[in-house]
């Protein structure tokens, strides 16, 4: 064996190494989390990493805490009632911003992708006040709202419709299809991967939503899984067994959702990107 095959190994060697290590650091915590809901709490802060005996014992203390179906329900209801309507809502504008033609368009569209430098804290306040004049406060369309309309989502969309010939448009068109036509049956059709992409973003970002449901929430009949990890570690003392297991349920739904659609995830992205 010559000295540049040798070389050749030995850099494939540390490569492998390297994304060995990279691996394990990403693992890690997903690791804790699922040992950690077996074990109790002096385990789980002294730094276990075994399976304990615990599980049962984490449950019942959970559900002793809160109401865990109830809010599991209330965070999924939200979550899929947002992801649907966001996705409608963002697609449509997105559509609308690149394949029709209007002199103020891209001025509008700058103004709206310039709305994505202003903070959330900067708007609390106003959009706290309206839900309060709307009489929304304490329910779950005060979540569900405010957020609906993505500028993230909106440019994402318009990015992947880039690629979409406008000739097939045209000529639907010329056929008599009507724009509600033409969009729900000709474009989405080809163009699943980008949804199922959006729909993950959207999907995570109001399962994982914590500030704006803590300032419009104020029962605990409607908590989301989100406010429950917050009080859970909050306590004045901390069970990290049951707050391991409630951290290993709100990570449950994304997992799923993520794993199921990761190829067309993939291929939305880098159709966007394009």
């Amino acid at each position: 064996m010559c000295i540049r095959d040798r070389y050749r190994i030995f850099k494939k060697v540390l490569l492998h190494i390297a994304l060995l290590i990279v691996v394990l650091i990403s693992i890690f915590p997903f690791i804790w989390m699922l040992t950690g809901a077996t074990n109790k709490s002096v385990d789980v802060t002294s730094g276990a990493l075994h399976f304990g005996k615990s599980l049962g014992e984490n449950w019942a203390n959970l559900q002793s805490s809160a109401n865990v179906f109830l809010v599991f329900l209330n965070s999924m209801k939200i979550t899929l009632i947002y992801t649907f309507i966001s996705i409608l809502i963002c697609s449509i504008a997105g559509y609308g911003f690149e394949k029709y033609r209007s002199k103020g368009k891209n001025i509008v569209y700058s103004l709206f992708l310039f709305s994505m430098m202003i903070p959330f804290s900067a708007q609390m306040i106003p959009l706290f006040k309206m839900a309060s004049k709307a009489n929304m406060l304490n329910s779950h369309t005060a979540v569900i709202l405010p957020t609906l309309a993505m500028p993230f989502l909106v440019f994402f969309f318009r990015q992947s419709f880039q690629s979409y010939p406008t000739e097939l448009i045209e000529a639907a068109r010329i056929d008599g299809a009507n724009e509600f036509t033409i969009f729900f049956r000709l474009v989405m059709a080809p163009m699943k991967s980008t949804f199922a992409a959006g729909a993950i973003y959207a999907f995570m970002k109001q399962w994982n939503n914590y500030l704006w449901p803590l300032i419009v929430i104020q029962t605990n009949e409607k908590k989301t899984f989100t406010l429950l990890l917050s009080s859970l570690a909050s306590a004045y003392y901390v069970d990290y067994g049951q707050l391991m297991l409630a951290i290993v349920l709100a990570t449950i739904p994304i997992i799923i959702v993520f794993l199921t659609m990761q190829k067309q995830f993939v291929e939305g992205i880098v159709g966007s990107s394009k």
